[in-house]
């Protein structure tokens, strides 16, 4: 099976995950992925996020709120481990890495882009009550946000700086595992599934 083509700069692993979204249509779950962190006592947490973009070749970019119990975990930890699953490519990547600090000014202008990039529903989250607290009776849940709506201190732009790349394809027997590291310069290495 010949390897899709890539630009230089991108690790070779970029083309494939692209490859198997693209696979999965316009489904939104191809954007679906999990997202594992360690709580303050230790124990592991995961939850779904959706994909936003890169923000570099091998810098995911995911949203957040920053009044979740996700935020205050990465703030403790920043490392990470992302699952994402694409069942009709038949391919799970798992992304391990870790939360980047942003400068100011970059930071900035990187959220306002996102914020813009939301449909009006999609910023609504962020106009909702802090995530996980008690739920209170008349709370306002909006259902959009309008465009000229200001971006909220607690809309948070999470960039990972990836590390590692294991892919699992659940194609043939066996099936297939390679794993790419950043440390060795992206290099392949075949795994036993």
């Amino acid at each position: 099976m010949s390897q899709p083509e890539r630009p230089p700069d991108l690790p070779p692993w970029r083309p494939l995950l692209r490859a198997a979204r693209q696979r999965e249509g316009r489904a939104p779950q191809a954007r679906w992925l999990q997202l594992a962190t360690v709580a303050g006592d230790g124990s592991p947490r995961v939850r779904t996020l959706v994909f936003r973009g890169w923000g570099g070749p091998a810098r995911l970019d995911l949203l957040t709120d920053g009044r979740s119990s996700k935020a205050a975990q990465l703030q403790a930890d920043p490392r990470v481990e992302l699952c994402w699953l694409l069942p009709k490519a038949r391919s799970q990547f798992r992304l391990r890495g870790r939360r980047l600090e942003l400068e100011a000014e970059p930071l900035e202008a990187a959220r306002r882009q996102h914020w813009q990039q939301l449909q009006p529903s999609g910023r609504a989250l962020w106009g909702w009550p802090a995530p996980g607290q008690p739920l209170e009776a008349g709370a306002a849940f909006p259902a959009e946000l309008d465009d000229d709506t200001p971006l909220p201190a607690s809309f948070e732009l999470l960039r990972f700086e990836l590390e590692q790349v294991d892919l699992l394809e659940l194609v043939g027997h066996p099936h297939r595992r390679r794993r790419w590291r950043a440390s060795e310069g992206w290099a392949e290495q075949a795994l036993n599934p």
